[in-house]
């Protein structure tokens, strides 16, 4: 099952846990009142899995291609790292299903404050177009992700601020129907 948790305000390496001290764990129902979705999945038969086809068909995912994010594997890798890690929105949701490695994807609260999703080998989830987050890496230093889109992919992010978007604008609305 997937580990999040709210982070400590540390400025070190941001592929270590960040841990908020005492512990302040995130369950996946508070990941889905901020619109945040997830699946535990069998990533080992991800090419003929109908688990996943029943996901995508049911949330017209209908686009994917697979990213390896390592050095190795990467072009431009240490400026691609940088560009994930910057605190951004997309105006379409971001969906993301771990086949191998592991990573951080982080994510805004309804207070602002930082939530790390601990995401590996398995774990799919849907980042909720309008909300404000970034990815890294753990110490690992590798992810192989299947990236997913409804209809053709649109990889433009915007970083914050940038609260003029309607995405924004609609997001903030669930979230406070949620409240």
């Amino acid at each position: 099952m997937v580990q999040a948790w709210y982070m400590d305000k540390s400025a070190d390496d941001p592929r270590r846990p960040h841990r908020r001290e005492p512990a302040r764990p995130v369950s996946l129902e508070q990941l889905r009142g901020l619109g945040v979705l997830y699946w535990k999945l069998d990533a080992d038969k991800y090419e003929s899995d109908p688990e996943l086809e029943k996901i995508r068909k049911e949330r017209n995912y209908s686009w994917m291609d697979i990213i390896t994010i390592c050095k190795d594997k990467l072009p431009t890798y240490e400026e691609k790292i940088k560009m994930f890690y910057e605190e951004h929105l997309h105006l379409d949701d971001e969906i993301r299903y771990i086949l191998d490695g592991s990573g951080y994807f982080d994510v805004r609260d309804k207070e602002d404050r930082w939530i790390r999703i601990f995401m590996e080998k398995g774990d799919m989830i849907t980042l909720p177009a309008g909300i404000y987050h970034r990815f890294t890496l753990d110490e690992k230093n590798y992810v192989k992700a299947m990236r997913l889109f409804v209809g053709d992919p649109v990889w433009m992010a915007y970083k914050r601020p940038t609260d003029h978007f309607e995405a924004r604008g609609q997001y903030l609305e669930f979230l406070a129907q949620t409240a």
